[in-house]
């Protein structure tokens, strides 16, 4: 008789990737009482036949001789993957190849790779990608508004004409190597012109993600120093009109404040163009004395623009992302590393073949937007759609109708996204047609085991390949994740290592846990996309991410390995939550939740949450005789709205007479999070200065 599968909720590991297939997966039989029962725990999911034939990497056999060597030889297997790009000048041949120092003991971290040779990664996302392929006629990206009536699309021809027109405009505005640039716009195509504009001459960009506040901004500028800012009269999130231009004018008006003075704004008039304010004739935001208007510099401008040749690493951009301190972090990345480190992850992980037409739903001001909508995809070549909308606006089907209007090949969504349209029950029966789907993407937090199935077999019609990316800000693009034409994949892992990273795990003493464990995640030597410093701020750098364990670089993230080397990661360890893929620390939470007049303690922990993955819970003291009610919580949401933007909304916000402490004064947050769940088993609490506090935060309502 037929023994068909069934699942369960035990954690029984597969001996072997290899395993015996049974439809979508995996089974092992245990014989109990005489009888053969089939189990499936972590189901393990063959790569799609269709996918791996013609895959660049076909097979676990490719990716273990490759990963090895990688490893082994990072000159011998990068050196060959460097061939493929262009380099105006060749490294010198007293300089190494590859060199490094992790260990704070040994001397300052460093990281140098093809140190001396001369490339452009404008020039080989756009003059080399259409000079070696003859994609001159391709197109470069379709581009998708917030409304489905707003649309257009720009060949590779035309885009680099674009750019080197507004490369011309920036230097007639006396912009220079080695200046630096923000960049707070709309997913439009002018901010990929900005960012290859930047890159061509030489200065160094840094994109702010366009769902930031003044203050968040202003405070990106002051750190980079940026001579220019450009951007956008506004954006439209759904229904929602956002005013880029006035948010931006505060952002400089705060800059003043401090002494910094921008010299100027460029902004590109969006709303104009759009069918809903085609109508309008009078501007929807001020013009001063700063502003220039992007079509007006680039009018008169030659389309021809000579680059400037950068060492391999010249600073390429400055990424910002959130630090335990409350202050950001700006990560640099530079071009020759980088360069190679995006192109080859977008090409292997989503197995991009010519002709695929690749769609990432999420904002350039983010890492993902920077490595696989801009300099990954131009690269390689490829066809993009930028999506300036919203995933759900006006309706959820929206993500169908642009996979069947555009015949999307690769879909990179965030996980929540995926739980978001796991919502609406959407299933395989929706009137569209999603076939040209081949592999589907996701990354920027843990996706639990129920949105991967539903990714796979709604999404997916279990005929697609799932890569579930593991990676940050400073990685440069994803170091754990599957290959589509060669992973066998289990819902929930990222699975195994990309080429030339080490992943290591730790305990709190620092000794590596070897085969099956849980601990710190660690990585033992860099790889060409991985951050050189924090700008400005090297000391920083060693502190974050090298001092807590010498000899390794600390990711501030948890990971469990199962017996069979599979990697799961299990979040952060440290004080940052992580809110629908966006990094957030608790002390810049806390500290906005502080600037109100009637709070005196604040103290900010995750909890899960099924569309965000996590969401702030807030425990706020007030002042004596403040009364805690419900217009003070909309006054402290408000606050941390305004101070640094919408995504830290709180989620609950638990008025609280006093917050549980050390006798040190140290928050106790393992117990604000057990009380923040519900849990009541809060295990040791000898070192609970005053341990009253619990039963009173225990009696107060959430809010």
């Amino acid at each position: 008789s037929t023994i068909l599968p069934f699942r369960s909720e035990t954690h029984i590991f597969l001996p072997s990737p290899k395993s015996t297939e049974l439809g979508n997966a995996n089974v092992i039989v245990i014989l109990i009482t005489g009888k053969i029962i089939p189990v499936i725990s972590e189901m393990t999911y063959q790569p799609p036949k269709r996918i791996s034939d013609s895959a660049h990497v076909k097979s676990m056999e490719d990716y273990e001789a490759m990963y090895k060597l990688s490893v082994a030889d990072p000159e011998a297997f990068w050196g060959q993957i460097s061939k493929e790009f262009h380099f105006q000048q060749d490294q010198p041949r007293n300089e190494p190849f590859f060199e490094y120092n992790f260990d704070v003991n040994k001397g300052p971290i460093s990281i140098n790779m093809l140190k001396g040779a001369k490339t452009n990664a404008c020039y080989n996302a756009l003059d080399w990608s259409i000079q070696r392929r003859g994609i001159g006629r391709n197109i470069a990206y379709h581009w998708e508004g917030s409304e489905a009536d707003d649309k257009g699309s720009i060949t590779y021809d035309d885009l680099l004409r674009e750019v080197c027109r507004f490369s011309n405009a920036l230097k007639s505005l006396g912009v220079k190597k080695g200046d630096r640039v923000v960049i707070y716009m709309p997913v439009i195509v002018e901010i990929t012109v900005a960012l290859l504009a930047c890159a061509r001459i030489g200065v160094v960009h840094s994109v702010v993600f366009g769902g930031y506040s003044a203050e968040s901004v202003a405070n990106r500028i002051l750190d980079a120093q940026a001579r220019v800012v450009i951007t956008a009269d506004g954006t439209c999130r759904g229904d929602k009109i956002i005013p880029l231009k006035g948010i931006t004018d505060k952002a400089i008006e705060l800059c003043n404040e401090q002494g910094h003075k921008v010299e100027h704004t460029i902004v590109v008039e969006h709303f104009p163009r759009l069918k809903k304010f085609a109508v309008r004739k009078e501007k929807n935001y001020d013009q001063g004395p700063l502003d220039r208007l992007y079509h007006d510099i680039i009018a008169n401008q030659p389309d021809t623009c000579e680059p400037e040749w950068m060492d391999a690493e010249d600073p390429l951009f400055i990424l910002y992302t959130s630090g335990s301190t409350g202050k950001p972090k700006g990560v640099v990345h530079t071009t020759g590393g980088y360069m190679i480190y995006a192109a080859l992850t977008f090409k292997l992980i989503f197995d991009y073949q010519p002709g695929d037409v690749f769609w990432c739903t999420a904002d350039i001001g983010w890492l993902t937007g920077h490595t696989m909508m801009v300099y990954g995809p131009l690269i390689t070549g490829a066809t993009c759609v930028l999506f300036e909308g919203m995933p759900l606006y006006p309706c959820y089907t929206r993500v169908w109708e642009i996979i069947e209007k555009y015949k999307v090949s690769q879909l990179f969504l965030a996980p929540t996204i995926i739980r978001s349209l796991m919502k609406f029950k959407a299933n395989t029966t929706l009137p569209y047609d999603i076939s040209s789907l081949k592999v589907l993407g996701t990354a920027g937090e843990p996706i639990n085991r129920e949105a991967w199935l539903w990714y796979l077999e709604v999404m997916g019609n279990n005929q697609c390949a799932v890569v579930d990316t593991y990676w940050q800000t400073e990685t440069g693009g994803p170091c754990i994740t599957p290959l589509p034409g060669a992973t066998p994949t289990r819902p929930g892992s990222a699975t195994f290592p990309f080429f030339g990273v080490v992943p290591v795990l730790l305990d709190e003493t620092g000794r590596v846990i070897e085969g099956e464990g849980e601990g710190y995640l660690v990585y033992k030597q860099p790889w060409p996309g991985l951050m050189r410093t924090i700008y400005g701020d090297h000391e920083r750098f060693e502190e974050t991410y090298f001092h807590k364990f010498p000899g390794y670089y600390y990711t501030g993230d948890g990971a469990t390995r199962d017996r069979d080397g599979y990697i799961w990661i299990t979040g952060r360890v440290d004080d940052t939550l992580n809110v629908s893929g966006h990094l957030l620390s608790t002390v810049q939470v806390e500290s906005a939740i502080l600037e109100h007049k009637s709070v005196s303690e604040a103290a900010v922990v995750p909890v899960d949450h099924v569309i965000k993955g996590q969401a702030l819970y807030c425990f706020v003291v007030v002042n004596d005789g403040v009364e805690s009610n419900r217009s003070l919580m909309a006054e402290i949401s408000d606050k941390v709205r305004n101070k640094i933007g919408p995504i830290a909304s709180p989620e609950k916000i638990h008025f609280a007479q006093a917050l549980p402490k050390t006798r040190s004064g140290k928050v106790m947050r393992r117990l604000l999070r057990k009380i923040a769940i519900g849990e009541t088993d809060f295990g040791d609490i000898s070192t609970l200065a005053d341990e009253s506090v619990i039963g009173l935060l225990l009696e107060r309502p959430r809010a």
